[in-house]
């Protein structure tokens, strides 16, 4: 306790002279307040010739004057400058020959902004050290994703901006919207939380984290420990489409993939499956025209051939091939859409198909087809001994007699 405060010590009507009073007071600073931390703005930067730092830490109502000596600047974090915002640690000190007080500076970090990059900085620091950015984890995108999670705000910008693309795309995916605040108190916890109901219920193929641009205080919830751990454990692929293109979030370095701004991450989604319905389209175009080239083939023969049953067998053969090949293209031309497998695949089955029909093609096998009478004979039970026969085969035919027949 300072004599100033000591009623024994300091009686009514004591008269001090400067320099006790004084004194009392330094006593007083350094008992009770011998390390402080202030934050304020820098004024008033003058450095010395002997490379010590004098400046002025002031608020809107008051001042405060401040020593930086040479032996304490290699150890601050930051060199201060005029107008910077910071939090300077150090002792009070009287300086008994002026009869002012000032602080003696330990040590200066940046405060405001420059205090949230610190924390920023250290973080990242730190969930780099426990891998949650490394490549070796990171997912890759489904080719063609059908469902899309998106983790936004539904009445903002970024929202918009996703719709308004996939708008325009004909194979466009199936948007499932998890609604979260996407600034402000509570706002990271709800994030993080939509996050993984996404991935435990596989509510999409890959998941879109989304919000516009903003100050660094807006995007601090994608920044928040607890959003960056739920990107990383995620099951499905996260595409982080946060800010604009120069602003880079914590979420952005634990994402599998990172998109400049919410449109870019709707352009990642929606990109191959507008290409897969150009190519299957390109496709069923093309098989038209073999089919078409085909079957005008097959038709020249048959007018050649001049037997009429056959003609009008292949005929028919011909017909239920075509419907099954109309078919064919009205189903190519909805799945064409869904997957390009399924497209490729059900063309191959239209080609079999077509190939298998054809009775030149099980005759070329070696086959032939008997008949009796202009009746196709199946079973030798149709048959008796001495009836005649035509035999049929992929290039002409013969006629022959039943001598015997084996049941």
């Amino acid at each position: 306790m300072s004599d100033l405060f000591n009623p024994d010590l300091n009686p009514e009507g004591q008269v001090w002279s400067v320099s006790s009073l004084t004194s009392s007071i330094k006593r007083l600073f350094e008992d009770n307040f011998y390390f402080v931390n202030v934050e304020g703005e820098v004024s008033n930067f003058r450095p010395s010739s002997t490379g010590h730092i004098y400046f002025t830490l002031k608020d809107s109502d008051a001042v405060i004057s401040a020593a930086l000596f040479k032996g304490r600047i290699s150890g601050c974090r930051v060199i201060p400058e005029n107008g910077m915002q910071v939090i300077v640690t150090g002792k009070i000190d009287v300086y008994a020959p002026r009869g002012s007080y000032q602080i003696i500076v330990e040590n200066i970090r940046p405060a405001g902004k420059g205090r949230l990059l610190e924390i920023l900085e250290e973080r990242k620091k730190k969930l780099a050290s426990e891998g949650l950015f490394s490549q070796e984890h990171k997912k890759t995108l489904p080719p063609y994703p059908r469902k899309v999670a998106v983790v936004t705000s539904p009445t903002g910008a970024a929202v918009k901006d996703i719709l308004r693309v996939l708008a325009r795309r004909s194979a466009a995916p199936r948007i499932i919207i998890l609604p979260a605040p996407v600034q402000g108190e509570g706002a990271a916890e709800k994030i993080a939380q939509q996050i993984r109901r996404a991935g435990a219920y596989a509510l999409g193929d890959v998941v879109i984290v989304a919000r516009g641009g903003g100050s660094l205080e807006d995007l601090m919830p994608f920044n928040e420990e607890s959003v960056v751990r739920a990107v990383y454990e995620c099951p499905l692929p996260v595409i982080s489409g946060v800010g604009h293109e120069i602003d880079v979030t914590l979420t952005d370095l634990a994402a599998d993939v990172r998109a400049a701004t919410p449109s870019a991450a709707a352009e990642l989604v929606s990109d191959r499956s507008e290409d897969l319905l150009i190519r299957a389209r390109g496709f069923r175009r093309e098989t038209a025209g073999i089919l078409e080239t085909r079957i005008e083939a097959y038709k020249n023969r048959l007018r050649k051939s001049g037997t009429d049953n056959l003609a009008k067998a292949a005929e028919s053969r011909i017909e239920d091939a075509i419907r099954r090949c109309d078919y064919a293209f009205e189903d190519l031309k909805t799945a064409a859409s869904e997957k390009l497998s399924i497209a490729e695949n059900r063309l191959k089955l239209v080609k079999n198909s077509l190939m298998d029909s054809s009775p030149l093609e099980i005759l070329k096998r070696g086959y032939a087809r008997v008949t009796s009478n202009g009746k196709n004979i199946t079973e030798s039970s149709e048959l008796k001994k001495d009836d005649n026969i035509k035999i049929h085969f992929s290039a002409g035919s013969a006629d022959a007699r039943i001598t015997e027949i084996n049941k």
